[in-house]
């Protein structure tokens, strides 16, 4: 029982360690905490499938806080367990003049020494109890200063990556649309204006991919709107970067470049964290009647592309091949939507509508 008592508390220590403290490998997870996620995920998943679209997206949106709330339980729970064990392979000198009692007064007076100042009518007797006790209580206030210090990084985090995406909204659409957002920002200063745009969402991505990576529990966080996921921005962002790539004259897309390089590095490295392998999507998000018809829209507001139809498509099939198995793989794996390449127009973008009219 004392050896079963200090694996356990060992592990949730090392899991703790791991979770809140140690910059998260790519291919390297808690054990415990991904377990916990992944089985608790799919049948939350299954049941907000059965809900409509906005009362499941708000069900899919508690799954984020509920399972940090569910796997913080779960490790203290675990150490309380753990420092029980322990008291009672030492002989449970707990009760009046050292008497030894029960695993349930052992378990509550590890519980309360973690979370109190200790419980009424038990106290350590022994030298090895009272040394237990002690390090059952620091280990209670480790825990609560990590939280502490976890939860403020975790929710800022949170709100710079909601921040962004909402900015997209206006020059992408609800929801964001490649085809659109070069549209819109092509039609004022050419191929230059949305060069220069793509290229100010490589600190974001960057970000992005360093938050998800060392706080997986980020990417079940939902946007507070149901047209808006960050898959779905970064996704629009890829492909904005693809077509202005393959349809932009020489050397008028460098930023874009270098955004694209970002971005497909970052949903490569979260599909690695999320243990999905790529595949591609059901349908192609692009045929060649979309492409063309967005090409149309482009020289009907004076725009040409540098190349004609059949290089851009090539071109685009080719850079899409590299990250549309990973977005498509993330979509699947945490009930997110990808974006339409090309939308249409529409009065219903979330910042021309407001509750009051």
């Amino acid at each position: 029982m004392g050896l079963l008592g200090g694996l356990l508390v060992a592990m949730m220590l090392v899991e703790i360690f791991f979770a809140f403290l140690l910059p998260r490998r790519v291919r390297r997870d808690p054990a415990i905490v991904r377990a916990m996620f992944s089985y608790a995920w799919l049948p939350w998943r299954r049941l907000a499938r059965l809900l409509p679209a906005r009362a499941a997206d708000t069900m899919l949106g508690i799954y984020g806080p509920f399972g940090l709330l569910l796997n913080l339980v779960l490790w203290v729970a675990g150490m309380m367990v753990g420092f029980a064990c322990l008291h009672w392979a030492l002989g449970s000198h707990l009760g009046p003049a050292g008497r030894a009692v029960d695993f349930g007064n052992d378990l509550y007076f590890s519980a309360a020494t973690m979370t109190t100042d200790g419980p009424a009518g038990l106290a350590a007797h022994t030298t090895s109890a009272r040394l237990l006790q002690v390090v059952d209580s620091g280990a209670g206030l480790a825990v609560l200063a990590i939280v502490i210090g976890y939860l403020p990084s975790l929710y800022q985090a949170f709100s710079r990556r909601e921040a962004t995406v909402s900015q997209l909204d206006a020059r992408a659409g609800s929801p964001p649309s490649a085809g659109r957002l070069v549209i819109r920002t092509v039609g004022r200063d050419g191929w230059p204006a949305v060069n220069h745009y793509l290229g100010s969402w490589e600190p974001w991505v960057a970000e992005l991919m360093e938050t998800h990576l060392a706080y997986p529990v980020l990417a079940y966080f939902r946007s507070q709107h149901v047209n808006q996921n960050w898959l779905a921005a970064i996704c629009s962002i890829l492909d904005a970067c693809a077509f202005t790539i393959a349809a932009a004259p020489a050397g008028s897309a460098h930023a874009a470049r270098f955004t694209f390089a970002i971005a497909r590095h970052a949903v490569a490295d979260l599909s690695h964290s999320f243990h999905v392998d790529p595949a591609p999507p059901a349908s192609d998000r692009l045929p060649l009647e979309d492409l063309r018809a967005l090409l149309g829209e482009l020289e009907a507001i004076g725009v040409a592309p540098a190349q004609p139809l059949e290089v851009i498509s090539e071109r685009m099939a080719r850079m899409r091949s590299i990250y549309e198995p990973y977005v498509s793989a993330l979509a699947a794996r945490l009930e997110l939507s990808l974006p339409p390449w090309l939308a249409p127009e529409s009065p219903t973008d979330n910042w021309r509508t407001t509750e009051w009219h």
